[in-house]
């Protein structure tokens, strides 16, 4: 068992291929073996979580979820805690694994109550996990499940979700109205995606991750279960040789900054100098009113029609407004390296011509890289922000797929995708980076990763992992300003 953190990479496993794993997996064991590893992982953490609780409350659900918890209010009642059981569930309907594990409970000498324990110094919530009733549509309404739910997140004691949240959606990370908000979640047999993104971070709080001993048994299967996705890790550090110069890291041309809006781009030249790009060139499109910026004079600004797109990293869209629009046919169809992000993007979701150039730049062996926020997605996709965050994967995807490029879906648990790449979600970052300007930074900090690198999923990668731990760092309580964080 160990904590998850933003500091090494795991494959994440949705419903479907967890289903998968664990027959395989069950097939090599005696029976109720994985409800036993279970029930024990989940007690040997409620214990170092509350070492000192005296009385747990574990609501159970009516499947295995519930069997895990039955288990694990058995061992913690043999160690000395006091545990209460309330129970969904029937001795008639329940799966045998459930059916034996209350049994051991009550060999243990565990008590049954039908309502939560007026005082409790932990909650274990064993309700739903990934079955078909952590969506609250997909399971008929029950008061006591209401009440049940609605005590555990108004209580004062911390809660230890099993597998899952109850309410959160495993492969999405959407949450229902009463959707448990845990302290801390134990992921069993695999990772899921949904604790990772959308309001996924939220509803689990700490995570840790339990196997249940499947990487140390028999392989169990002719082919591995291929993971859906994959948690962002820290990648090693980039090494620079002593006999390098500023040709060595290549140059970054950022456009964008409208009347009104120099700012966005100027962030995002920032983002691109302070991540090691070589040469930084700024294009603003402000009818030249600023043609130094004497806090970053490092910054070379130039003409737009002075600049060279073809054989630098160009990022768009930054500030650009309605000035964008006509700068994007020439760069969609010359620059070799392309950073799309804000203006550009809306400019490029209502025109169909402009979505043909950006459709085609992979059969020219152009680069490109999309940062949409989700609305920004959503438009691009004709659809609304609700259904691309309904499903955040799913949404990043299906741009990659439709214009051929590396696409940045920012939000809580950015998610990076890009055709014939396993997409990864990222765990670094707070709200301390919902400020304007952040996602500026970012598209520049990606700048300069694409032109130090050949792959753009790689470098999109590393600057969103980078952007998130730097606001991690950042002292709590203190706010944090785009302009600050550029420069860290």
């Amino acid at each position: 068992m160990q904590q998850i953190d933003s500091n090494h990479g795991w494959p994440l496993h949705d419903v479907t291929r967890t289903r998968q794993i664990e027959q395989a997996v069950a097939a090599t064991l005696a029976p109720h073996t994985l409800m036993q590893r279970a029930g024990l992982a989940v007690a040997r953490l409620a214990l170092a979580k509350a070492p000192h609780a005296r009385t747990i409350w574990i609501a159970c659900g009516p499947g295995n979820n519930g069997g895990d918890g039955m288990l694990a209010a058995m061992h913690l009642q043999r160690w000395g805690k006091h545990s209460v059981v309330s129970w969904l569930g029937s001795a008639e309907h329940a799966p045998s694994d459930a059916a034996a594990a209350r049994q051991e409970a009550l060999r243990a000498g565990v008590a049954f109550s039908q309502t939560a324990p007026e005082q409790f110094d932990l909650c274990i919530d064993a309700l739903f996990g990934i079955g078909a009733g952590s969506s609250s549509a997909a399971r008929p309404a029950n008061p006591r499940l209401c009440a049940w739910i609605e005590r555990i997140n108004r209580g004062d004691a911390p809660v230890l979700a099993v597998d899952l949240p109850s309410g959160l959606q495993a492969d999405t990370g959407c949450v229902a109205a009463d959707t448990v908000r845990a302290h801390c979640t134990l992921s069993l047999l695999t990772l899921k995606p949904g604790l990772f993104t959308a309001h996924g971070r939220d509803a689990a709080g700490e995570v840790w991750f339990d196997d249940l001993g499947a990487s140390q048994g028999p392989r169990v299967a002719p082919t591995p279960v291929q993971a859906t996705a994959w948690l962002l890790g820290a990648g090693p550090p980039a090494l620079r040789l002593h006999a390098s110069h500023k040709g060595s890291y290549g140059d970054v041309t950022v456009i964008g900054g409208a009347p009104g809006m120099t700012g966005a781009a100027l962030l995002a030249a920032s983002g691109a100098l302070h991540s090691g790009a070589g040469r930084v060139f700024v294009g603003l499109l402000d009818g030249g009113a600023m043609a130094v910026d004497p806090s970053q004079p490092e910054l070379m600004l130039r003409a737009v029609d002075k600049l060279d797109v073809t054989s630098s990293v160009v990022v768009c869209g930054c500030g650009g407004g309605e000035a964008i629009r006509a700068h994007l046919p020439k760069l969609l169809s010359v620059a070799r390296q392309l950073v799309i992000d804000a203006d550009a993007l809306n400019a490029i979701a209502s025109d169909t011509a402009l979505q043909q150039l950006l459709a085609v730049r992979q059969r020219r062996q152009r680069t490109t890289v999309l940062t949409p926020h989700p609305l920004e997605a959503a438009r691009l996709l004709g659809s609304t922000s609700a259904a691309v965050q309904g499903d955040r994967l799913a949404a990043a995807h299906q741009l990659s797929q439709r214009f051929a490029c590396t696409v940045v879906l920012k939000g809580s648990g950015t998610v990076i995708a890009a055709p014939d790449e396993l997409a990864a979600i990222n765990a670094t970052g707070n709200a301390r980076l919902a400020t304007a300007g952040t996602g500026d930074v970012l598209a520049g900090m990606i700048g300069a990763e694409l032109a130090g690198t050949q792959s753009a999923f790689a470098a999109a990668c590393r600057a969103v992992h980078r952007h998130g731990r730097l606001a991690d760092q950042w002292p709590p309580g203190s706010p944090l300003t785009a302009s600050v964080l550029a420069r860290l």
